[in-house]
């Protein structure tokens, strides 16, 4: 018999993935009704490593873990998008710079304020120590078992 599963008793690994994608699904309904749609979570993948500064595709591809040929066919889809374009390395032909096209500035723009706006509704619902407490013990386990040097370096990536 299969029982459908009460979300308060999850363990803590999928009600935070579930509570992260809850809040990221959120965020992309509240971009949507701004006008800012377009954009997919996994984008956020790409925009985090260009925001640290222009990137070629080879660089890309280290600080994501894949193929050139893998970070080349997202970069032409972020394009074909409107959310990449290359710009054209003055000192080398050969090399392409990645840049946030003023469309992805707007959705990353636009997803922090919605971030901030949703953290300040919980914290009305819930309670400043309690959205603290939530806060810490998370990054504590990021802390334990994450890279908190990937976060400040911007190179998260979902595990594979």
């Amino acid at each position: 018999m299969v029982v459908d599963p009460n979300p308060a008793d999850l363990d803590l690994s999928l009600i935070s993935l579930f509570a992260g994608w809850a809040m990221s699904g959120e965020i992309q309904r509240r971009l949507t009704a701004d006008g800012i749609g377009g954009t997919r979570f996994n984008d956020g993948v790409v925009f985090q490593h260009v925001l640290a500064g222009p990137l070629s595709i080879s660089a890309l591809a280290g600080r994501m873990g894949v193929t050139q040929q893998a970070a080349s066919k997202v970069v032409a889809e972020l394009e074909r998008r409107g959310l990449l374009r290359r710009v054209p390395d003055p000192a080398d032909a050969r090399t392409r710079w990645l840049h946030l096209t003023e469309t992805a500035e707007r959705a990353v723009e636009g997803a922090r304020k919605h971030r901030a706006a949703l953290e300040k509704e919980l914290t009305a619902e819930f309670g400043e120590e309690r959205v603290a407490d939530a806060r810490e013990l998370l990054a504590r386990i990021v802390d334990r078992y994450g890279e908190p040097e990937a976060i400040r370096g911007r190179r998260v990536r979902p595990p594979l």
